[in-house]
């Protein structure tokens, strides 16, 4: 071998050694990098674990909620047949369109002079119109037209 041959040989050499060099910095940085998402990953994973158990927890407390909601409203409902059993019909008619009309509410208590319905405080002609009327006499506000409901506290 020629002295030629050898150098070029060593600058093979090396130039092979700096390109294994560099080649094994970028495995490095890979590794590296990989390992760094590895454990983004596992954080990432972590919190979704997290947000699907809290997410379980509210579906479960909304399913027991609305099961409530829905025994309630059965025994309520029963309640209401039994009641409106022994309310003259043309009368259980008029609360019924009522209710329709005024989203859900067609009596009102009459409180201190004031109509729980619409909040109102009745004039001193609606409120002697309501002392003259009879005990089974159906009155109404004039303001939101549900049927006035009277106690003890109703301030007549």
């Amino acid at each position: 071998m020629s002295p030629k041959d050898l150098e070029n040989l060593q600058h093979e050499v090396a130039s092979l050694a700096k390109r294994q060099g560099d080649l094994e910095d970028v495995v490095l940085e890979i590794m590296e990098r990989r390992e760094s998402a590895a454990e983004r990953v596992t954080e990432l994973t972590g919190r979704v674990e997290a947000v699907r158990a809290k997410v379980d927890a509210a579906v479960a407390r909304r399913d027991a909620a609305l099961a409530e909601i829905d025994a309630e409203a059965a025994t309520v409902t029963k309640e209401r047949e039994l009641v409106a059993r022994s309310v003259p019909a043309d009368l259980l008619k008029l609360y019924d369109r009522l209710r329709e009309k005024q989203g859900g509410v067609g009596a009102a208590r009459l409180y201190q002079r004031r109509c729980e319905g619409c909040r109102l405080e009745l004039d001193i002609t609606e409120l002697n119109e309501v002392r003259a009327a009879a005990a089974d006499t159906v009155v109404r506000c004039e303001n939101c037209s549900r049927i006035l409901v009277r106690t003890p506290e109703s301030g007549l």
